[in-house]
């Protein structure tokens, strides 16, 4: 049972890397869209009409409520069993997660300390688990498999701390009316657990009505695909055999490929595409960028080293096996890959159309600059290790 979830979380991985470098290719081809003759047409398409909504709507709304199904049924895994399981185990990558989510916070505000600019301050914390996994896999097996299951804990503490930037700084007006409608949705998810009931389609009308509930609160609905994930159960249901894989990673599995290949995909050829011409230009919409960049670029890698190296001399932790200090520094790099995170946080910091320009260009910006140097310092090492 062990070896089978092990081969499949490995899978995942895999997955994970691939779809990393599909991201890199289709947010490539929306800003050579956004930028060419057919702009226009780019524009338009997101626009269009469905269900009295424009499809951007329904992409960053809807579809990446799947994207965050999987986000908190790996939350709920790695708090179970895995690298969030122990506070022994759980506390290098939360003192680093800390790290690198305050540094670049604070970075950005020392570039626009006034409102509305400061509203973006969240954009850079973020970590996007496909893009920094899919670069490490460049690197091939020159690098510890613990430095992999540091990385892949980092980002996912990265996401949990985003989601609770979300729900507490970026929603909306609250509305209680809606509280019954998602509470009535997680009565019906316990209500078919109770009864044993494991396929995954079963659940599709409490997750809506979750979500509609979330939609009506005032709270970002796709935040409710979180809250279904954490509910999966990661034991075999009642009636089922042991040997049967339990349903939060049966689901995640089945989903993790629609999720890596078809809607994080989707959501950047939706956000990346930024118009770099002169609307961007401004003094306020380039501190926009430069806060950014440099958040992600300089704050990640910074305040993940150095908390790290922190709580180490501490004696609160200490440094996983095969883990050096220059892997925590490639950690860092990679870190700073924002991307999906990223851009869905400024969606929601900035109404206005250049601002939100702005902090998406910074975000590709300090995504490539940090994937660059990623790659760069870990060819080094390896040759450095191969001497």
């Amino acid at each position: 049972m062990k070896t089978g979830i092990r081969g499949a979380v490995s899978g995942l991985l895999h997955n994970e890397a691939a779809g990393g470098l599909l991201l890199l290719l289709v947010a490539a081809a929306a800003l050579i869209w956004a930028n060419s003759p057919l702009a226009a047409s780019y524009d338009q398409l997101w626009h269009v009409s469905l269900a009295s909504r424009p499809l951007h709507f329904w992409i960053n709304d809807g579809l990446m409520t799947v994207f965050f199904v999987v986000v908190g049924m790996e939350i709920r895994r790695e708090i179970h069993d895995g690298a969030l399981s122990t506070l022994q185990l759980a506390t290098l990558p939360l003192a680093a997660a800390a790290g690198g989510v305050t540094l670049p916070a604070l970075l950005y505000l020392a570039c626009n300390p006034a409102a509305p600019l400061n509203h973006g301050w969240a954009v850079p914390t973020a970590t996007d688990i496909a893009f920094a996994l899919g670069v490490l896999a460049l690197l091939g097996r020159s690098i510890p498999a613990n430095v992999r299951i540091l990385l892949l804990a980092l980002a996912i503490i990265d996401d949990i701390a985003a989601v609770l930037i979300i729900a507490l700084f970026y929603t909306g007006g609250f509305d209680s009316s809606g509280v019954l409608i998602g509470a009535s949705g997680v009565l019906m998810v316990l209500a078919l657990q109770g009864m044993g009931i494991g396929t995954a389609w079963a659940y599709v009308l409490p997750g809506a009505v979750l979500w509609y509930g979330f939609l009506q609160t005032g709270v970002h609905p796709a935040l409710a695909g979180v809250a279904l994930g954490m509910m999966a159960p990661v034991r075999a249901m009642r009636g089922q055999s042991a040997d049967v894989a339990p349903p939060s990673l049966r689901v995640q599995m089945a989903l993790h490929p629609w999720v890596t290949f078809g809607v994080m995909p989707l959501f950047a050829l939706a956000n990346a595409g930024v118009s770099l011409g002169g609307g961007v230009a401004g003094v306020d919409a380039s501190a926009v960028t430069l806060g950014t960049t440099l958040g992600l670029f300089l704050g990640k890698p910074l305040g993940i080293f150095v908390v790290s190296w922190l709580v180490v001399q501490l004696g609160w932790c200490r440094l996983p096996p095969g883990v050096s200090w220059s892997s925590v520094l490639l950690i860092g790099l990679l870190g700073g890959i924002g991307f999906t995170m990223s851009i869905f946080i400024a969606n929601l910091a900035f109404a206005d159309q250049w601002l939100l320009a702005a902090a998406k260009t910074g975000v590709l910006l300090g995504s490539a600059l940090a994937g660059v140097a990623g790659v760069l310092f870990g060819l080094i090492r390896a040759r450095r290790a191969r001497r």
